[in-house]
């Protein structure tokens, strides 16, 4: 961590920014980091820091500022499924805990299982199932960052959560709330799957920001989930998924996404 940390403070010194939000852009919303007026440092040239091979996701570090916030953000993140460790995935986390952010926004493209939901549609995350099957956290404890079994019974922040409704609600736009349901893929769910994780009472599913959020609250991090409604779950409706539509979706919403992560920095 030190080293990746060393390396990006040296990068961004001469600017004088100081970021104490960082933002994770899942598939199709990498868009945001666009506006961030900054520096951008690929994750080849971080020590320490894994790329990522899924379309979609540009594989950069943007730190700048966005609505007068000092920002460092994800363009792009990396995922279980392409062979990474799970503590390589939430490494660039602990570096942004490490370089002094304290709010973590973390966005992802998933599949709705409410029914209630539509393709478009934002959801704000209240909670979310682990069913990776692994945890970040497993192995020697780093005491730097946090205790060695972490409460999660407030993963996501009370406080950011309003901050997102209130914003949503000046945009007028029509968000929803909902548990987030964490799987390994790179398969999409089976519509038995899905009926389970819908008894179990998820209402979307995705194959990231678990293991983000679990990092980030053993770190100290508030945190704030976005999900991005790309797709209904198998079996909701009668079609085939693919990668390709995620990405029509989540580009097709991309304006009113940044509208909305704008507007929540305004009131933080």
């Amino acid at each position: 961590m030190k080293n990746s940390t060393d390396y990006i403070s040296q990068k961004i010194a001469p600017s004088g920014i100081k970021p104490d939000t960082g933002i994770i852009l899942g598939s199709g919303l990498g868009g945001i980091a666009d506006e961030i007026e900054g520096i951008s440092i690929p994750y080849a040239g971080i020590p320490g820091f894994k790329t990522s091979t899924i379309q979609g996701h540009a594989g950069k570090l943007i730190v700048g500022k966005l609505c007068s916030k000092g920002i460092i953000a994800m363009q792009g993140r990396l995922h279980y499924y392409e062979g990474h460790s799970l503590r390589e995935i939430v490494h660039p986390v602990r570096v942004m805990r490490l370089l002094g952010v304290k709010n973590l926004i973390v966005t992802n493209a998933a599949g709705g299982i409410n029914r209630d939901f539509k393709p478009g549609d934002l959801m704000i995350i209240e909670d979310h199932i682990n069913f990776t099957g692994n945890n970040p956290l497993i192995g020697q404890n780093i005491e730097e960052l946090g205790v060695r079994f972490p409460d999660m019974s407030r993963a996501y922040s009370e406080e950011l959560i309003n901050a997102a409704e209130i914003a949503a609600n000046k945009l007028k736009i029509n968000i929803k709330k909902g548990v987030y349901a964490a799987v390994t893929g790179p398969s999409y769910e089976t519509p038995a799957e899905v009926r389970m994780l819908r008894t179990l009472g998820a209402d979307a599913v995705g194959m990231s920001t678990v293991p983000e959020v679990i990092a980030a609250r053993h770190a100290g991090l508030d945190v704030l989930g976005i999900s991005c409604i790309s797709n209904m779950a198998c079996g909701v409706l009668d079609k085939p998924l693919c990668h390709e539509e995620v990405i029509e979706i989540t580009k097709g919403i991309e304006n009113v996404f940044t509208a909305l992560v704008k507007e929540i920095l305004r009131g933080l």
